[in-house]
Parts: structure tokens; C-alpha cells; sequence
């Protein structure tokens, strides 16, 4: 099958009169419910089941290996290539069940706030409350004929969970895939109603094509301040990064995908995807505020007869979400453009209890943690994770990024010396001893140091250099004890902080030897 018929066969697919082009919010949310999608909740969010799939799946996900591309990409267990005719024979099959289909979803939108770096989309789903979850996550344009712009030609998402793959006949690992072309232009998603998988592809597009017009694209979170100065916040899962970005006093630009330009940094997305789990609105007011109407919970148990959500219920998953739009959030910033990062805060939450509280790293230390990516698993968190247990993921997303990792850093080190950016390595994990020792980081310091952080007012403050990992560490901060700064004096047994530490540095070491292609400098900032 030819590459022109394919993509005249998905136009017509979308010029249909079975079509739903661009439908309001409300309409979306009446068809799930006529289709019997969901339901309602109390709040009026719109409750969804995924089945089988509640999470990503990472071993079901490929791109094409095409001529254009194939040399830039970091091939692996990451990036999995498909052939190209494996690719257009399994394409082929999906248009032809979606054109079967009573009725089909379309909408436009656009990934990127900066007009500049931006991506026009197209989003073809058979699911109602698929395109209503599209609409909330991506940017959705205010000039329909912009996407039309020849120059930048858009992405389509083509996404069809109620056609299951048969590995045997059509190449895929099981009956669920996620499958990228670069050169035809499409994400084509199928076997699983998971829509996170739609949002997340958009984001390894992203990063493929933003480094490739020198925009470094990042999985963090980013905040400004009355004053213009802005904040990014990397982390990985459990270390705060949600929590520490949303401040009252503070306007959110994002909370997950961003680029940083030449002009600044803006966000990828148009709405925000939050974890549900354990979710109050004594801790999280924004994130519960925003689960009204047009809003979506994704496996959240819901009393059928009150409609009251029940988050702390994981018996669907873990893995529960929301879905709404960056405006439900009262000090959303919008549109979600701002100038160049002030300060850079890495989270991890450090279940050995060695790390210090807060350091300030050196450019080349910010490189290698940024590399690193470091966290903990705890015990329980998944299958068979009986202790905790050090995790990495490189640039705080490895499962995003197409190209080489130390294309992502090489591009970090630049910003941060072109725009005197202050990074700070904060731990949220423990103090006082390892997990089932000692406790928690105080969330009262942490918001202190934080806070310390982007005030500036640790950026002349005297420090102590940590012989073994090298990081600098504040004797003072305001609003936390003197002691808590320096993470042996916590322990009471100094001899296990030692052997704690070294285990610990010995994991960085460790993780650190697949990256053969760094400069030495960046590897000597790691721990001696």
C-alpha cells in the first residue's frame, strides 16, 4: 500500500458524515454518557474504566524505523523500531475498522503554547470521552485554519482501543501498540483504553523534534513568580514535584511537559493529567478543585449511589488520574509562555536517608544528576519490591526520549550557564536513618528550603562540601534547623550513615556506566 493512499484513506476517514468534528466539552461528555462510557460523579467529572490496561505499556510501544530518522534515534528497550511494512499493514487494518465505526470522534488542537515551536494536531478516537480526555490535555486552538499550515504539517493520533492486534499476523508484541511515524506524521494507538498513551506519544514526538530547532523539551514542572522568575521541578514519581509547584503564591505554567527556548519556557500541554491516589483537599486543594465538570477520573472507585469518589479505593489501580484543563486551576498562567528559568530543583525522595535535604549543585553536577534521574522504589510500591530499592530515570523521563540522553544534558549545561541558573538537589526521602527508621522529611522545611531556593537567599550562603558525593550543602536556611541540613549528623549510629552512603553512591556509580558518551568532567561530578 502506498504512503499517498494511506494518508487520503485517513482523510476521507475524517471528512465522513459519521464524524463528530470538534464537538464542545458538553456535547463530549453527553455522547460518553448516551454511549455508556461513564458516568457522572458527584462533582459532575466524568468517571471512566480502562479495563486491562491501566497504565502505560512500555513494551508495546515502537517507532518506525525510517531512513529519515534512523540514525538519530537511541535505539533499545525504549525505543523499539518496527518496520515500515509492518507499520502500513497494521495502519491499513485500523482505518478500515474505524471506517466501520456508527460514529467517530475528530478534534484539532496543538502541543506547544509557544506559537513559535508549536504542533498542530489532529485526533481521531472512537471513544467519546477518548476526545473530550484529547480536548482537556492538549492545546486547543483558537484559529482553526492555523493548523492547516503547510510548514508544519500536523501530527495525527489515530487511536482505535476496540481493535485488538494479533501478534502472529501483524508484528506487534501483544494485541495492545503504540507506534510512532515520523515520516507519515502519525501516532497509531490501538488494543488498550488507556489514554494516557495518546498524551504521553504527543510528549516523545516533542522530544524528538523540539531538540532538532534547539529547544531542549523537558518532564518537569514549572512555576513563576510575581516577579517574573521562574522555577522548573524535576522529579520522578512520589518526590513531591505536583505538590512542591503548586504554591498559591506562585502561577503555574505547568505541571508535567515544557520546552525552554531562546524565547523562555512553555508548556507542551493545555491541561493537566494528576494522580488521584490518596488525593484530599487538605493536601492537594487545587488538583480537588479542579474534578468538576469537563473534567475526567480515570479508574477512581465511585459510590453508585452517592457518585462520591472513593480515592483512597485502589482496587482498580494504583494508577488512578484526572484529567482537566490548565484553566480549572485559579492561578493557572495563560497562556502558559514565561521567560528563562531563575532556578532549577531537582526532587528525589531518597529512602536510604543519605542524601542532604538540599545542596547546591555545580553546572557539571546538575548534568550528572539530571542523567541520573535518581529516586526510590519503595516496599510495596510494585511487585515484588520488598525493600527500598534505588531507581533511575535518565533526564527524569526515560521512557520519552527518542534521541541520545546526553543530547538532553549537553543542551541543560548550555541554558544553565547562558542564564546563571541556580540548581538545588532536594530530597524529600528520609532523615534520621533509612525508611522503617527514620522519617520522612518535614513538608513544613522542605517548603522552606524551596522556598530559600528561589528567593535567592541561598546563593551566598556558606556551605559544606560532602566528601563522598561532592554535593554543597547550606549550613543555614531559614526556617530549618541548622542540624537537619546535614544528613549524618541526623543519624544516631554514624557508622551506618557511612555504609548507607557508600551503598547508595555505589548504585549512582553503577547506573552512570551506560552513559559512554559524556564528557569526563560530567562524570567526575558524580560521587568519589
Amino acid at each position: 500500500m502506498k504512503t499517498l493512499s494511506l494518508q487520503s484513506e485517513l482523510t476521507n476517514l475524517m471528512t465522513q458524515e459519521n464524524v463528530q468534528l470538534n464537538l464542545p466539552i458538553s456535547s463530549l461528555i453527553e455522547r460518553a454518557l448516551m454511549r455508556g462510557e461513564g458516568s457522572l460523579t458527584s462533582t459532575g467529572a466524568l468517571s471512566v474504566e480502562t479495563g486491562a490496561y491501566t497504565g502505560r505499556s512500555p513494551k508495546d510501544k515502537f517507532i518506525v524505523n525510517e531512513s529519515s530518522i534512523s540514525d538519530k534515534i537511541e535505539w533499545g528497550s525504549v525505543n523499539q523500531p518496527i518496520e515500515k511494512e509492518v507499520f502500513t499493514s497494521l495502519y491499513q487494518k485500523v482505518l478500515e475498522h474505524l471506517g466501520k465505526k456508527e460514529e467517530l470522534f475528530v478534534s484539532d488542537g496543538y502541543a506547544g503554547a509557544d506559537q513559535t515551536f508549536r504542533l498542530p494536531l489532529k485526533v481521531v478516537n472512537e471513544f467519546a470521552w477518548h476526545q473530550l480526555f484529547a480536548r482537556q490535555l492538549f492545546i486547543r486552538p483558537t484559529e482553526i485554519a492555523t493548523i492547516q499550515e503547510e510548514n508544519n504539517k500536523p501530527f495525527t493520533i489515530v487511536s482505535a482501543p476496540t481493535f485488538k492486534a494479533d501478534p502472529e499476523r501483524d508484528g506487534t508484541r501483544s494485541e495492545a501498540f503504540v507506534i510512532v511515524s515520523f515520516e507519515e506524521r502519525v501516532v497509531l494507538i490501538g488494543g488498550t483504553e488507556y489514554a494516557g498513551e495518546m498524551k504521553k506519544s504527543i510528549f516523545s514526538v516533542m522530544n524528538f523534534l523540539l531538540p532538532e530547532q534547539d529547544v531542549l523539551s523537558m518532564h518537569c514542572s514549572a512555576n513563576t513568580g510575581v516577579e517574573g522568575d521562574v522555577a522548573l521541578f524535576f522529579g520522578l514519581s512520589g518526590t513531591g514535584k505536583t505538590t512542591l509547584s503548586a504554591d498559591p503564591n506562585r502561577s503555574l505554567i505547568g505541571d508535567d511537559e515544557h520546552g525552554w527556548s531562546s524565547n523562555g519556557v512553555f508548556n507542551i500541554e493545555g491541561g493537566c493529567y494528576a494522580k488521584c491516589v490518596n488525593l484530599s483537599k487538605e493536601k492537594e486543594p487545587q488538583i480537588w478543585d479542579a474534578i468538576r465538570f469537563g473534567s475526567v477520573l480515570e479508574n477512581v472507585v465511585v459510590d453508585a449511589t452517592t457518585g462520591q469518589p472513593d480515592y483512597d479505593d485502589t482496587s482498580l489501580t494504583e494508577n488512578t488520574r484526572a484529567a482537566y484543563p490548565l484553566e480549572l486551576i485559579p492561578n493557572a498562567l495563560q497562556p502558559s509562555v514565561a521567560g528563562h528559568p531563575n532556578t532549577i530543583i531537582f526532587l528525589t525522595a531518597d529512602a536510604f536517608g543519605v542524601l542532604p535535604p538540599i545542596s547546591k549543585l555545580t553546572k557539571e553536577q546538575a548534568m550528572y544528576h539530571f542523567l541520573s534521574g535518581y529516586t526510590s522504589k519503595l516496599a510495596g510500591t510494585e511487585r515484588g519490591v520488598t525493600s527500598p530499592e534505588a531507581t533511575f530515570s535518565t533526564c527524569f523521563g526515560a521512557p520519552f526520549l527518542p534521541l541520545p540522553a546526553g543530547r538532553y544534558a549537553e543542551m541543560l549545561g548550555e541554558k544553565i550557564d547562558q542564564h546563571d541558573v541556580d540548581v538545588f538537589l532536594v530530597n524529600t526521602g528520609w532523615s534520621g536513618g533509612p525508611y522503617g527508621v527514620g522519617n520522612r522529611m518535614n513538608l513544613k522545611y522542605t517548603r522552606a528550603m524551596v522556598q530559600a531556593a528561589l528567593s535567592g537567599e541561598l546563593r551566598s550562603v556558606e556551605t559544606k562540601t560532602d566528601e563522598l558525593f561532592g554535593l554543597h550543602i547550606p549550613l543555614q536556611c531559614p526556617g530549618v534547623p541548622d542540624n537537619v541540613l546535614q544528613p549524618r549528623e541526623t543519624w544516631k549510629d554514624k557508622a551506618a550513615y557511612d555504609e548507607k552512603a557508600k551503598e547508595l553512591a555505589d548504585n549512582f556509580k553503577n547506573n552512570f556506566l551506560k552513559f559512554n558518551n559524556v564528557s569526563d568532567k560530567i562524570k567526575a561530578a558524580g560521587p568519589k
